[in-house]
Order: C-alpha cells, then structure tokens, then sequence
C-alpha cells in the first residue's frame, strides 16, 4: 500500500529559472511536462495542490529598476512573464488529463479566471489543481510572498518550495563547498540567519499562520510525492 501523504492541501512554489531547464531563456517544455507528472503524482495520492510560479526564466521587474527605469512598470512586466508560465504549466497538466484552472490576480478574462479566495476553494473541492498567477497583483511584493499569501488563503498545510537545491544551506552550495545544510529550522532561525530561502516577508507570513514550508530540489524526478509521505531530501521550516 502507497504510504499516506503528510498533507492533504499544499503550496508548490516553482521557480520561473526551473521552467528553463537547461536553456537560457524561456520554458523548456520537457521540464514543465516534468513538473506537471510531479503534481499529478501527488494528485494521485489526494494531496489538493495550488501553484505559485515565478516569472524569472522571462523576465525580472528589478532588471528594469536597476537600470533607471520605473520599478512599478518593471513589476507588472514581471507579473505578465507569470502568467505565461502558469498557462505553459497549465498545459502540461491538461495534458496528462489533470484537471487544471489558471486564476489571476490581475483581470485578463480572455485568457484566465481572476483570483478569488472563493473561487480557489471551489476548484480545489471539485479537485482541481489551482495555478496562481499575477503574483499578488501588487508591485514590490515577489513571487515567494505570493505563495505565502494564497497558501494562507487556500488554507494549505504548508508551503513547499521547489529550489535548485536539496534543502536550505548557509550559503550557496554551488559557489560555497563549505556551505552548512540545515534538516530543520523554524521560521524565526531562517529570518535571524538572513537565509536567502524566500524572502524576508513571505517567511514572516508563513510564520504568522502557521505554516511550514518545505524546501527541496524541484530537479528531482518524483521528489515532491516522496517529501509529501515524509521521504525524500527536503528541509523543514516549522515552529511545531
């Protein structure tokens, strides 16, 4: 018998750069197709899932902004490179028949649903995979605050964030090969130790209500069913 999932409502929180694969722009639609059997495996197991991704592999409102241009401008460019995402992410899930709805926090009804706590909840009770995109809809707040957000609204059991690698570190293992992984932290040890896992507020409001995020590589086939029936190699942000 397939082992019991630890929770039975998630946050995934990928990357936009986990949608390039090996590219150096844009989705690679081998990894998403990827990303999307990973969802769908836990699916499998009953786990309800929304997604937050990134916008990164398109483009970055700070890129703007560090050049002298209009950081809000910059922002909303960043908020739209999301919902391309969502909809290529979306795709791949269709595609292994997983049923799937994009909701946006900015209004584009053509092309997806608009955010609503209510209407996440219905799809997720007719057992849909949920895709955030947008963002929060507001500038100056990043992707990670969003899925600390809509994993509060959702009232998911905690935030899993899909990393390039397998758990939070001192330092960049990449760069640093003295680097330190952690297993466990709570949220305050991440917020003191200045760990660059998520930002700064999307920690405090996982903190706040109580939600434990998850950190593991979203490179690794299948990783996201072992974690969520406690295997696999993932570190946990809790104060329980």
């Amino acid at each position: 018998m397939p082992a019991e999932p630890l929770y039975k409502r998630v946050l995934l929180k990928a990357s936009g750069e986990a949608l390039m694969g090996s590219q150096g722009f844009g989705i690679d639609v081998a990894v998403a197709d990827r990303i999307a059997a990973d969802i769908a495996e836990a699916r499998a197991m009953g786990v309800e899932v929304g997604v937050v991704v990134g916008g990164g592999n398109i483009f970055r409102g700070v890129a703007v902004a560090s050049k002298g241009g209009d950081r809000v401008t910059g922002d909303h460019m960043g908020m739209l490179a999301t919902v391309i995402n969502a909809l290529a992410l979306a795709t791949s899930l269709r595609k292994l028949d997983i049923d799937t709805v994009v909701l946006s926090a900015i209004a584009m009804p053509e092309i997806c649903e608009s955010f609503s706590q209510r209407a996440t909840l219905y799809h997720l009770s007719l057992g849909r995979v949920v895709i955030f995109a947008g963002g929060t809809g507001n500038p100056f707040f990043t992707t990670d605050s969003a899925a600390a957000l809509r994993a509060a609204e959702m009232g998911a059991q905690a935030i899993f964030k899909g990393t390039q690698v397998d758990g939070i570190y001192s330092a960049d293992p990449k760069k640093d090969p003295t680097a330190t992984r952690f297993d466990r932290l709570t949220h305050s040890e991440v917020l003191e130790k200045g760990l660059a896992v998520m930002d700064v507020a999307a920690v405090a409001l996982a903190r706040e209500n109580a939600i434990p995020i998850v950190v593991f590589s979203i490179h690794e086939k299948g990783g996201f069913a072992e974690i969520l029936t406690g295997g696999g190699c993932a570190t946990i942000v809790t104060d329980n």
